[in-house]
């Protein structure tokens, strides 16, 4: 018999990832192997430990549960509280515990690990060439919960009753597949459906149907014949073709109504990877993760892809095989394929298989479907690296719903719980109490209303899912957006955030910064307090305040939407205040250029030079230019004021550039004409020098002015200089007056710390050249790490702000619905 007084018993409660990676089995192993009595249980907090044995035992049990984690799991916090002894030699899992408080952890869906890939491949294997296999470290996991703790029957997995032998694993703590709760063999799990649409010529493409592995091999042979086939994966359906073949990837194109957006491709391998593109050692790291992410990297020269894949890119987006599905399809001697997101332009993700037959059927040629159901849809992830990290561009399936630990709690005593709802573009949310944010998943935008019911369906899911019942939501202040609709329609106290302050705001939450900083916000719009369309921005921020210290000089955004997707208007009208003798104003208006300016023309009037500039831009390139009615008409808006919106926009100041080098026409997708522009500035080798710039300083506020520089570019071009080293020189120039305009704004200093965000720093030239000038002149900088740089980060930002606000001001305090500043 043992004796209770010589054993030392302890509770344990651990709040990470700890739910659906193997941490249960894992703790078993460990007790066993230290002979710790006690047990292990999820529950709605994270999971439970008691141990009891000797102080020795005990310690080493600590220790190395800290140091052997499983893969994908994660201990953020660990509570200890000793308890009496009760002599429990033996170690047992017991059922999860349900209770009221926080919630667990979910962990996001993981790519397919190397000990399945090879009973996957592996001819005397079981599960040879199923195509559902998983274990306890790897597999789906959020795309198919409905509500935690994390057990099977919370899942999508509920409808498929293990077979003996599948429960024979599940029950055994020495298996890898230990509470699994995905497990699955051929026998009772999930399967496969190839069924044709008829769009393809050839007896196999009919509308029949097949199933198992004659389905894989159905769909690979179609693949190899360039068809296009519909594949349903862990979070929603793809559409795939060779990206060999251009005739398939435009019928792709047309199809989708997808046109000129560049597409992601999927090979076999991280050899055929780094044949494709000149990789480093972090963007192998992140292809290589169990997030399996798309990595943005730049191409390899002479590959044998088709041009349409990524026009005018200087990346492709690879990704390599995540799911069982996928390994198999290569599996069958394929190469590099499209794999892109099956929704047609402007439509959310399809994921449902009644909506995949509806949607797609005029689209792909055929099916390959599985009858597991996916209860979240999620996208794929989009990463670039920078300085040795993988930074979203956009966060979805595997790192989403992952939250983000903040380490500094804006609110002291009870914490509010702060509902964001983010922008219209990139949309996501966010829930974030005390020092913890969960960031949704990418959403889509807003503008259609298929992706608006997608967006609110998303939050309720989201909102349950976290037990998360809101305090005051945050939204943009843009009145017509139609995520700042939705949260006025809540009867909660809403907290307004501009544009520009929530991304600062998103930087500083990820790095856990208060403040003082200096912002630099540098995006396409963003709806200003002024009503000008905000752009580029030097901002003051500290906790959840903001003034505006500087901005580019306003110029007009003649026609309103349509300059956002013809380029040659925001090059009018750059060049109209360039070669103006007249200077604007930050209210828009013009005052005589001091002495030096450029001649020709009077003050208040544009030069004649400007038309004739735009029209020389043109003839260089195969660019249309605009007719001499349309110059006439752009002139008497922009003069007038009507149509004509003030902006700071850099990102129209890049469409600009785009336009005058000849290299886009027409924004046929977001931001395709900076990609363009910097695209062709990787083109350029060695060094590139600069172009001028100036500053105009009223009060407090220091005015940006690129009017010196569009009049070098133009001559730089009429000297018959190349885009390539017009384009680099471009960048060098933007990074050295956005680094002298934090000096001239701050002279001596006082605020060491420069933060940098907006969807402008997406391009990797543009944030390198400036974090290396701001680091040279003893800044810190904080850019992003966890979060996107574009409009997917500003739900972080709002959440940031309004709990600042609300600990400060008390809102809540006040019992009723309102509405607090900007």
């Amino acid at each position: 018999m043992t004796d209770a007084t010589a054993l030392v018993r302890r509770r344990l409660d651990v709040r990470g990832q700890v739910q659906g990676v193997g941490f249960r089995p894992f703790v078993y192993r460990l007790a066993a192997r230290h002979g710790v009595g006690g047990s292990v249980a999820n529950d709605n907090n994270g999971a439970t430990i008691e141990i009891e044995g000797s102080p020795a035992a005990l310690a080493a049990f600590e220790r190395e549960l800290l140091a052997e984690l499983p893969p994908l799991a994660r201990i953020n916090e660990l509570a200890r509280r000793d308890l009496p002894a009760c002599g429990e030699t033996t170690f047992r899992i017991r059922a999860s515990e349900r209770d009221a408080g926080r919630r667990p952890e979910v962990a996001p869906d993981a790519a397919t690990c190397a000990d399945c890939r090879r009973e996957l491949l592996d001819p005397v294997d079981r599960r040879h060439r199923y195509p559902f296999i998983n274990c306890t470290n790897c597999g789906p996991r959020y795309s198919i919960i409905r509500d935690v703790p994390y057990d099977r029957p919370q899942t999508t997995m509920a409808v498929f009753q293990m077979c003996p032998a599948c429960q024979r694993e599940y029950d055994d703590p020495a298996d890898r597949r230990f509470h699994a709760q995905p497990n699955a063999c051929a026998v009772c799990g999930p399967r496969l459906e190839w069924r044709g649409c008829g769009n393809a010529a050839g007896a196999e493409q009919g509308t029949r149907s097949v199933h198992g592995d004659d389905a894989l091999r159905a769909a690979a042979r179609l693949l190899q014949e360039s068809g296009i086939v519909a594949i349903k994966g862990i979070g929603g359906y793809h559409l795939a073709c060779r990206a060999d073949r251009e005739e398939v990837v435009r019928r792709l194109r047309e199809r989708k109504l997808r046109d000129g957006k560049p597409l992601a491709l999927m090979v076999p391998d991280l050899a055929t990877a780094r044949r494709l593109c000149r990789l480093t050692p972090a963007d192998e790291e992140a292809l290589t993760s169990p997030a399996a992410p798309i990595v943005l990297a730049p191409k390899a020269e002479g590959v044998a892809i088709a041009p349409s894949v990524a026009p005018g890119c200087g990346d492709y987006g690879l990704l390599l095989p995540y799911a069982p599905v996928h390994h198999l399809l290569f599996a069958e001697g394929l190469g590099p394929l499209v794999m892109t997101s099956a929704n047609l332009a402007g439509q959310p993700l399809t994921y449902r298989d009644e909506d995949a037959l509806r949607e797609l059927s005029d689209v792909a040629d055929a099916f390959l479907r599985h009858n597991r159901e996916i209860f979240r849809p999620i996208d794929d992830s989009v990463v670039q690296t920078f300085r040795g990290e993988a930074v979203p561009i956009r966060r979805a399936r595997g790192y989403a719903p992952r939250p983000i630990h903040l380490g500094l709690a804006p609110a002291r005593g009870p914490a509010p719980r702060v509902l964001a709802v983010g922008g219209e573009l990139k949309a996501t949310v966010c829930l974030l109490s005390g020092t913890e944010a969960i960031l949704s998943e990418h959403l889509g935008d807003l503008t259609r209303p298929e992706a608006f019911r997608h967006y609110v369906e998303a939050i309720g899911r989201l909102k349950t899912l976290c037990d998360f019942a809101p305090d005051a939501i945050a939204c943009d202040l843009h009145p017509r957006y139609l995520s700042t609709e939705y949260a006025r329609r809540l009867d909660l106290p809403l907290i307004e955030v501009q544009h520009h302050h929530a991304h600062i705001a998103s930087v500083m939450a990820e790095w856990g910064e208060p403040g003082p900083v200096l912002g630099l916000a540098c995006d396409g719009a963003g709806f200003g307090p002024d009503h000008a369309v905000w752009g580029c921005e030097l901002l003051r921020c500290e906790r959840g305040e903001v003034e505006r210290i500087g901005h580019l000089e306003y110029y007009p955004l003649v026609g309103g939407d349509a300059a956002a997707l013809e380029t040659w208007r925001p090059a009018a009208a750059l060049l109209r205040a360039a070669l103006d003798q007249g200077q604007g104003t930050r209210d828009g208006k013009t005052r005589p250029r001091p002495a030096g300016g450029s001649p020709g023309g009077s003050p208040g009037r544009a030069g004649p030079g400007w038309p004739d500039a735009l029209r020389a831009a043109g003839a260089g390139s195969s660019l249309p230019s605009p007719s001499d009615e349309a110059l006439a008409l752009f002139e008497r808006l922009a003069g007038a004021g009507a149509q004509s919106p003030l902006t700071s926009s850099l990102g129209r100041v890049f469409d600009a550039v785009a336009f005058l080098l000849g290299l886009c026409a027409r924004n046929r997708h977001e931001a395709e004409a900076a990609m363009a522009v910097e695209a062709a500035a990787g083109d350029h080798a060695g060094a590139a020098g600069s172009y001028p710039f100036d500053f105009d300083e009223r009060g407090s506020v220091v005015t940006l002015s690129l009017r010196p520089m569009f009049r070098e570019l133009i001559a730089a071009r009429q000297r018959g200089e190349s885009p390539a080293l017009v384009a680099a020189r471009f960048h060098e120039a933007l990074a050295d007056a956005l680094a002298a305009w934090v000096r001239r704004a701050d002279p001596p200093g006082a605020v060491a710390t420069v933060a940098v965000s907006g969807g402008c720093f997406a391009n990797r030239r543009l944030l390198t050249r400036l974090v290396e000038r701001l680091e040279a002149d003893g800044r810190r900088v904080l850019y992003h790490r966890h979060v996107p740089c574009g409009d997917g980060g500003i739900a972080l930002g709002q959440a940031w702000v309004a709990a600042w606000r609300l600990a400060t001001e008390r809102l809540l305090d006040a019992g009723a619905p309102g509405t607090l500043g900007s």
